[in-house]
C-alpha cells in the first residue's frame, strides 16, 4: 500500500510553516507552497506563469525531502509530471467529508513511497 498522504520520517517538522518555501521537482523549479494551503497530508504549490497560474494539490507522499535552510521542497516528480497532474479545485471544500481523495490518489499513487 502506498503512503500517498504521509510524509515520509522524518521530512516535516510540524511546527515549520512551509508556506513561501520554493518546490523542486527532480529536474528544476516549479513554484511555491501556497501561504494558506499548507496541511497534514499535503501542500498546495502555486506554480506562477510555469502552468499559466496553476496550483496543482501535491500529496506528502510525493515529498522526497524539505531542506529547511534554503526553505525548498523537493519531490519525486518531473516538471512534466507536476504538470499532468489533476487541476486544483479551488471550490472543493477539502475539509468536508465528500471530499473525495480519489481523482489525486489514483495520479499520485504511482509516484508515492
Amino acid at each position: 500500500m502506498k503512503n500517498t498522504w504521509e510524509f515520509r520520517e522524518n521530512v516535516r517538522q510540524p511546527d515549520v510553516d512551509l508556506g513561501g518555501f520554493d518546490v523542486e521537482a527532480t529536474d528544476g523549479d516549479i513554484g511555491k507552497v501556497d501561504d494558506k494551503a499548507v496541511r497534514a497530508d499535503y501542500v498546495i504549490v502555486d506554480t506562477g506563469f510555469w502552468i499559466f497560474g496553476k496550483k496543482r494539490l501535491v500529496p506528502a507522499g510525493v515529498i522526497e525531502r524539505i531542506d529547511y535552510d534554503s526553505k525548498t521542497v523537493y519531490l519525486t516528480l518531473t516538471k512534466d509530471q507536476v504538470k499532468a497532474a489533476p487541476d486544483l479545485d479551488e471550490e472543493a471544500d477539502r475539509s468536508a467529508d465528500e471530499w473525495s481523495r480519489e481523482s489525486y490518489g489514483t495520479y499520485y499513487d504511482p509516484y508515492s513511497w
